[in-house]
């Protein structure tokens, strides 16, 4: 499941991809604009800094951009970021691989063999959507994708 910290990345980056490649703009503003509590998201924009998803710049005029296009970040990469892995069980994951204490034979699971899939499936969504095309379904319900001046 998505926690809300990281649909809360999701929607603070969709609203960065609003603005001009560079532009700062204002952590009070994108909480305001996105409904997220201030000091959640200082912590997840924190976060998405020190993956390489935003740039911060202090003093006025000062707040957050993209650190590269949007069409560059994909949701699995700001969902690795945020939650960790895409796996449902540890057992699915790949790194590090923990089988689950009761199992008897981890290649052969049925349960471990079809959360495998699961994660690959979901990895296949999540890593072929971006800020960018996330942003245009949002602009297509919403009207026309403006930037903010």
């Amino acid at each position: 499941m998505l926690t809300n910290k990281a649909k809360y990345a999701l929607k603070a980056l969709a609203h960065l991809a609003d603005y001009r490649p560079g532009q700062s703009v204002g952590i009070r503003d994108i909480a305001e604009a996105e409904n997220i509590p201030k000091k959640f998201l200082d912590t997840i924009l924190c976060e998405l800094r020190v993956a390489g998803l935003v740039e911060s710049k202090m003093g006025k005029g000062g707040g957050y951009s993209l650190a590269r296009p949007a069409t560059d970040i994909s949701v699995g990469d700001v969902v690795r970021v945020i939650d960790g892995t895409l796996a449902p069980i540890s057992c699915a994951n790949h790194s590090p691989f923990r089988p689950c204490e009761d199992c008897r034979d981890p290649e052969y699971c049925a349960i471990r063999l079809i959360m495998l899939d699961a994660k690959i499936a979901l990895a296949s969504v999540l890593d072929n959507f971006n800020i960018a095309s996330m942003r245009a379904i949002s602009a297509a319900a919403d009207g026309p994708f403006m930037w903010h001046i």
